[in-house]
């Protein structure tokens, strides 16, 4: 058998799956954050060699073997997406390998090691195979696609304080902000105050300069209370339903331009929406795929087929030349092997 890893390494949590040549998933292990950006590289080497001591040795004491043979490792990550970023990656990848606490015989090249954001993962994890827009909506934001020619598109995710229109944070700031400026007399009247105070357990509004600003709240933290503002809208609040409203129209505009980026004018696209956002906001999902559909018929929106970590253990079974799932790339216009190590 070959069994390759699969690993997506998010700024909440870290997920490996151990894979085999058909595709099927034998184990799983997990631990906390490992975006080195904002957690330091030590802290995700850490973090990744848990969340891969864990799923194999769920596997060896199922299988009651002593160690494993791993011949492919697809790794996406939060934060990467410059040259300097991969080969930070590619030094942590050659750390772990010499952890001798891991019950593994490495046979990797640099073929079979694929390295990508966490973006591309989301996509192949998402639509099962790599043709396509994956649009993300969570705490941050961003769009991304790729064609069969293996193009790609990425727009937005420039991260809270530059971008990430669409997103929680974008949500929950703008209310935390129409609330302000309601109570200033700059806005119209909102049921966002009494609601934020109610939740905030605050006397007033004035203290919320002591939540965020003082408590030092996390961008995370922040975006949790889009959910005050989705609760708002839907009991008819005006300004609260101008705020998603708008989220939704910054995620179908970014998502337009993925699309005549990657696709012919009457190419049928699948796109898959992953995120907080999609999921458990009132009628958002649905939302978006009703003004999206008015500007780009072609586009089929789809929930997600497979995790994240499932499509990085794709890519590396793809590298090996296992195509367990249909990749929708062109292969007589693009080498996948190459392909996949751009």
């Amino acid at each position: 058998m070959v069994y390759v890893l699969g690993i997506d390494g998010g700024g909440t949590k870290t997920v490996c799956l151990l894979i085999d040549e058909t595709g099927n998933i034998l184990s799983r292990g997990q631990a906390g954050s490992s975006n080195y950006q904002t957690g330091g590289i030590d802290s995700a080497k850490n973090a990744i060699e848990t969340a891969i001591n864990q799923a194999i040795s769920i596997f060896l004491d199922h299988k009651n073997y002593n160690n494993i043979l791993i011949q492919g490792l697809g790794i996406g990550l939060a934060g990467v997406g410059r040259k300097e970023d991969f080969n930070v990656i590619q030094n942590l990848v050659e750390q772990v390998k010499t952890n001798s606490n891991l019950s593994i015989n490495w046979e990797l090249t640099t073929n079979s090691t694929v390295i990508k954001s966490d973006s591309m993962i989301a996509l192949v994890g998402g639509l099962g195979h790599q043709v396509g827009i994956v649009a993300i909506a969570g705490t941050g934001s961003q769009i991304f696609g790729q064609n069969s020619q293996g193009k790609t598109k990425r727009v937005g995710g420039w991260g809270y304080l530059l971008g990430d229109e669409g997103s929680g944070y974008y949500i929950a700031i703008s209310g935390l902000k129409a609330a302000l400026k309601s109570h200033d007399g700059r806005l119209g009247s909102t049921q966002l105050i009494s609601a934020f105070k109610h939740h905030l357990n605050l006397d007033n509004l004035e203290s919320l300069i002591e939540v965020v600003y003082r408590r030092g709240w996390t961008v995370s933290q922040i975006a949790n209370l889009a959910k005050i503002v989705d609760e708002v809208a839907r009991k008819g609040d005006e300004i609260a339903n101008q705020i998603i409203n708008t989220a939704i129209e910054e995620l179908v505009f970014a998502t337009k331009i993925a699309i005549d980026s990657l696709f012919e004018p009457n190419e049928s696209v699948e796109i898959v929406t992953i995120g907080g956002v999609f999921q458990g906001m009132n009628n958002f999902r649905l939302k978006f795929i009703e003004s999206l559909n008015q500007i780009a018929p072609t586009a089929r929106l789809i929930l997600p087929r497979y995790e994240p970590a499932y499509g990085a253990g794709i890519l590396a079974l793809n590298a090996l030349g296992y195509f367990p799932v249909n990749t929708g790339l062109d292969e007589t216009q693009t080498d996948p092997s190459t392909n996949l190590l751009n």
